[in-house]
């Protein structure tokens, strides 16, 4: 088993990268702001962005206990450390309050303005 795929070192990054609890992250969810931005998957119109249907996983994995956790909730905990570690090398320059690269980065559990 690669590092990456270990359990216990997964959880950890998780945890680390995602720096909002679960219930300051659902309130986030039901904001415009967090319904307007990420990415769609080709072919569907309108519906849930995938940065958007992440947050909601997110929400279940923070109020699950770990022994409860399967190997597709390990392999998104993967596809959640990755992208906020991507986008948060991808900063931009000022103030990012009101900004779309943040409200992305929140729908993946991720607050750049938190300590």
């Amino acid at each position: 088993m690669s590092r990456s795929e270990d359990p216990q070192q997964t959880y950890r990054e998780f945890t680390d990268a995602v720096n909002m609890k679960p219930a300051e992250l659902t309130r986030w969810l039901e904001t415009d702001e967090s319904k307007h931005v990420g990415w769609h998957k080709p072919g569907t119109s309108g519906g849930e962005s995938v940065g958007h249907d992440s947050g909601r996983k997110i929400v279940d994995l923070l109020r699950r206990k770990r022994d409860q956790l399967t190997a597709a909730d390990y392999k998104h905990m993967r596809k959640v450390i990755g992208y906020v570690h991507r986008h948060l090398a991808q900063r931009p320059s000022g103030d990012v309050r009101d900004t779309r690269w943040r409200w992305s980065l929140m729908n993946w559990g991720h607050d750049p303005l938190k300590g």
